[in-house]
């Protein structure tokens, strides 16, 4: 089901993955799929941003990005979605704040790259974030070991979940978080680009 703005029903379990999705690719799409399986989601929302903070330059247009993303992923259990320029937020703990308030009764998990772990304290706001939803850190290739020892990891170590009791994330209250490793796939959207497979016009 792909729709701007996605149906749930209390007590579900949400996932959503953020970003510019500049294009969307098959990394993205395996990260999903790994996710909606280890963290038991009932299904997830990617969040195609109006633009990312912490980059200095623009992506391509919202609409291209969105229509590429649906090519892409094809799930009936993930809807590629912008309701962030919807609802008019720009960083993500805006759009959480927003989002528990419009979907009281469900269940989000937030799903980020290793990536974006080791670089999670530089996001507005994270640490609400971390105290108020659960986030699910999938391993990247060349990831793991900045992941870890990164800022937000240390602050929030006593609330991580173990890999293995993953399925349990989406149940508990936050603080939480768990850090999987999973086969990945070595792709991603700046590589794309700068091999002319991708433009922003």
């Amino acid at each position: 089901m792909n729709s701007a703005r996605p149906f749930v029903r209390p007590g579900q379990t949400i996932g959503l993955l953020g970003g510019s999705f500049d294009p969307a690719h098959a990394g993205h799409v395996h990260i999903t799929r790994e996710a909606l399986k280890r963290f038991d989601l009932d299904c997830v929302w990617w969040l195609v941003s109006p633009g990312n903070p912490l980059k200095s330059h623009g992506p391509a247009p919202l609409e291209k990005r969105m229509a590429q993303a649906r090519r892409v992923m094809q799930h009936p259990r993930v809807t590629v979605t912008d309701i962030e320029a919807r609802l008019g937020t720009r960083y993500t703990a805006q759009t959480l704040k927003a989002l528990k308030a419009q979907y009281r009764g469900v269940r989000f998990v937030w799903l980020m790259g290793a990536d974006n772990l080791a670089q999670f304290h530089l996001w507005q706001d994270w640490q609400w974030i971390m105290a108020n939803v659960p986030v699910g850190v999938l391993a990247r290739p060349g990831d793991r070991i900045s992941a870890r020892m990164s800022p937000a990891a240390r602050l929030f170590a006593p609330y991580r979940i173990a890999g293995r009791h993953s399925h349990l994330l989406g149940w508990s209250d936050p603080p939480a978080w768990c850090f999987v490793n999973v086969p990945m796939v070595a792709q991603s959207s700046s590589a794309i680009r700068a091999a002319g497979g991708w433009s922003a016009t």
